[in-house]
């Protein structure tokens, strides 16, 4: 019998409206990487305009803001993560980590269940 796989997506609401998942983690990490949100929407593929539309669209339903503008080296301005938003990359990533080792286990549990019966 083959192994038996689960899949699963995980996001975070807010009064019931989605505001951080697995796209948001990744705005967040090239922001965090590249420290602009146009270098980070063409990392990912998407417009500049989608890429601010969901940083927006998070802010505005957590009611604070998860990137902030600092000064670069020489001139000009770069994208940072605010306390907030490094804390929600690193407590997803965690939350990402912990799911994953709960359906692998499960995931064994099942196999095995179904190779028996």
């Amino acid at each position: 019998m083959a192994e038996v796989k689960i899949q699963c997506k995980i996001w975070l609401e807010k009064d019931g409206q989605i505001f951080f998942g697995r796209g948001r983690l990744e705005l967040l990490q090239g922001i965090m990487a590249y420290g602009s949100l146009a270098e980070t929407a063409r990392h990912l593929g998407m417009s500049y305009r989608a890429a601010w539309g969901r940083l927006k669209t998070s802010e505005s339903r957590l009611g604070r803001k998860l990137t902030a503008k600092v000064p670069a080296a020489g001139r000009g301005q770069r994208l940072v993560l605010t306390p907030l938003g490094q804390a929600l990359v690193a407590d997803f990533l965690d939350l990402e980590a912990k799911l994953a080792r709960f359906l692998v286990d499960q995931q064994e549990s099942l196999t095995r269940r179904l190779a028996v019966e």
